[in-house]
């Protein structure tokens, strides 16, 4: 879209691009190219994030044998996410719930806190990579350094003596693994750093309109991918929870619909998600819709929800329903069941080839309570061949967290001061692998704010930070 099409320039246009994309092939839309720019109004805004990170996550989940990852709730876990090679980052809505919110609350996963706050959190993430990428790049554009190596004003531990990390021996530079130019083969322009988000909708946070513009936010934000699953938003749960009470099958598609129109309206190629709560979820708002009752028990509860029976068959019939308004279709699940996972992918695949599934590798499970170390090493690779392309542990972040405070905490009560420099040491062992964030001024920008005032005071400042700074003189 630009300023100075008229109307009906842009109708023909994105009929043109409906058509004669693959991008867009088996995807039903069920209003028109001109009701899409009817609702755009007369200034295009670019949406530049978003649309790189969905170009390039639709390309991952085509040329990669599965896209691996896990929900991060900070933005420093995003940039070393990335620096230690992950291709893509998740936004989970429980994690938002428990610690990264726009309340400053701590809820369960129950759609408590405000809408906003994951797309809030998406933006956060896709700013601290920003900075990774304009740190980076500035201390080896036009140096004579690779993007990727860290260059500083100063000597730091491993480096040649110039402030550049040479390539470690396993081939990749000391600014993490896969350090590529600016310019990537991908998609000629994203840096390395701008990894698409894909992020948590949750049930929508009400009806259609509130799907829209969710979905709208999300994309300002800079989400390349968002899900949306078919719970009563009104009683949403984590899909690991009892209580999940899910809405007519036709009630959801019309969440999805709602999701794609946003998506359109903003003209970005966003990877839409589809998950259905059916395989554990046991009550149902309404049953005006011919597709559920066959799952109907008969019983009501005392809320006045139907109770219904929660099995694969239901959520295989769901997603078959949901597959031809979204481009990746994803069950819930209780365990990990590779025989489960098979006969759902099949009876998608029957009827809708190649189409794209998600499988949520879940802390909610008890892994080795389910699986030996052989099935769990599989496991993922297992799922690929069957289809699930894109494969999250979706509150790793949480977890990581957790853990490693408590751990830490734990030993520093009891040995002080050799319980954190053992984690320093820790740290700078890790730096001829590619991690940089022990030198925490660099890895903050000190160094690309000290350019800044280079560039404005024409070189002439005693002020920059890095210099005379312990960071310079100890590490």
């Amino acid at each position: 879209m630009t300023a100075s099409e008229t109307f009906e320039e842009q109708v023909r246009d994105l009929e043109r691009r409906w058509a004669a994309h693959e991008r867009w092939s088996g995807i039903r839309r069920e209003y028109g190219a001109q009701d899409v720019v009817r609702l755009r109004g007369s200034v295009g805004i670019e949406h530049t994030l978003a649309r790189l990170g969905a170009e390039r996550l639709w390309r991952l989940l085509h040329e990669e044998p599965y896209v691996a990852t896990f929900g991060a709730e900070t933005g420093a876990q995003a940039v070393q996410m990335v620096r230690a090679g992950l291709k893509a980052i998740y936004v989970s809505g429980w994690q938002v719930a428990a610690d990264a919110n726009l309340a400053g609350q701590t809820y369960p996963d129950q759609s408590l806190y405000p809408s906003d706050s994951v797309p809030a959190l998406v933006r956060r993430l896709n700013s601290a990579l920003l900075r990774a990428d304009q740190v980076e790049w500035s201390e080896t554009a036009g140096r004579g350094a690779s993007p990727g190596e860290v260059v500083d004003q100063g000597q730091a531990p491993g480096s040649n003596g110039n402030g550049v990390h040479p390539s470690t021996s396993n081939g990749h530079s000391a600014g993490g693994p896969e350090a590529s130019a600016r310019t990537t083969p991908e998609d000629g322009r994203a840096s390395r750093w701008l990894v698409p988000i894909l992020a948590d909708a949750e049930a929508g946070f009400g009806g259609t309109i509130h799907a829209f513009e969710l979905m709208r936010s999300m994309i300002e934000a800079g989400a390349a991918g968002v899900h949306f699953e078919d719970q009563l938003a009104a009683e949403k749960k984590c899909g690991h929870m009892g209580g999940k009470v899910l809405v007519p099958t036709g009630q959801f598609i019309r969440t999805l619909k709602a999701a794609r129109l946003a998506a359109d309206v903003q003209d970005v190629p966003t990877v839409l998600v589809a998950r259905t709560d059916a395989l554990s979820a046991t009550l149902l708002t309404s049953d005006v819709d011919p597709r559920d009752q066959r799952f109907l028990t008969g019983e009501r509860t005392v809320e006045g929800y139907h109770v219904v029976r929660g099995v694969l068959e239901s959520a295989i019939a769901r997603s078959l329903e949901y597959a031809p308004y979204a481009d990746m279709l994803w069950f819930e699940t209780a365990r990990p069941d590779l025989e489960q996972a098979r006969a759902f992918a099949e009876a998608i695949h029957a009827r809708y080839p190649g189409k794209l599934l998600a499988y949520n590798c879940s802390p909610s499970f008890n892994w080795e309570a389910n699986l030996d170390p052989g099935a769990i090493a599989g496991f993922q690779q297992e799922l690929a061949a069957m289809g699930y392309r894109f494969q999250f542990i979706t509150l790793a972040g949480w977890h990581l967290v957790n853990f490693h405070a408590y751990d830490l905490a734990a030993a520093y009560r009891n040995e002080g001061m050799t319980a954190y420099v053992r984690l320093q040491q820790q740290e700078f062992a890790r730096q001829r692998d590619g991690y940089t964030a022990v030198r925490h001024q660099w890895e903050a920008g000190a160094g690309y704010f000290d350019q800044v005032a280079l560039t404005v005071s024409a070189g002439e400042t005693s002020t920059t930070a890095l210099t005379g700074s312990t960071e310079r003189e100890q590490f």
